[in-house]
């Protein structure tokens, strides 16, 4: 787990392979004991995202230099990337704004707490695109973007970071 955060926050270029997360070269580096360490753990164990990612945020909230306080602000924002083809969950033609253009990709809707000292996310979950719902946009199940951050932003507060305001961009 420690290579695959330390590749994570390693200040390389966006090539975030599994050989260079753990600090080999692309395809020459993929028989490295740490490569192959790093691939067991992303594929093998045992552990649960959420469950992860609860536990990094209740350590934020116990330490006072992260505290969340009344002063703070949530965050919303979204991602998108490019991805070719259909087999990936979530991919589809929908709004990229990192290339100001609809195109097949994959979005993700987050939410960031901060008071301008400190700066963290909170929660992230993807956009499926209305095709990959039964009835579309009609289907009960269907979450539009603005519907998926008010989720989110609401999750933060119940889970304790409190907040002066919820902010984002024109698009919400």
């Amino acid at each position: 787990m420690r290579e695959y955060l330390t590749g994570l926050l390693a200040p390389r270029e966006p090539n975030r392979t599994i050989t260079c997360l753990a600090g080999a070269e692309p395809v020459a580096g993929a028989g490295k004991p740490g490569v192959q360490r790093l691939q067991f753990f992303l594929s093998e164990s045992p552990w649960e995202a959420e469950q992860i990612n609860d536990r990094r945020l209740e350590l934020l909230r116990k330490e006072p230099a992260t505290a969340p306080h009344d002063g703070g602000v949530i965050v919303i924002d979204d991602s998108g990337d490019r991805k070719d083809g259909t087999a990936t969950a979530n991919v589809g033609r929908q709004w990229l704004g990192r290339y100001g253009k609809t195109d097949n990709g994959i979005v993700t809707v987050t939410t960031v707490w901060t008071d301008g000292r400190v700066y963290y996310p909170l929660h992230a979950t993807p956009c499926t695109p209305a095709h990959h719902s039964a009835r579309g946009r009609s289907d009960p199940a269907f979450r539009t973007k603005p519907q998926l951050a008010a989720a989110l932003a609401a999750r933060g507060k119940e889970a304790g970071f409190s907040c002066r305001a919820v902010v984002a961009d024109y698009a919400y």
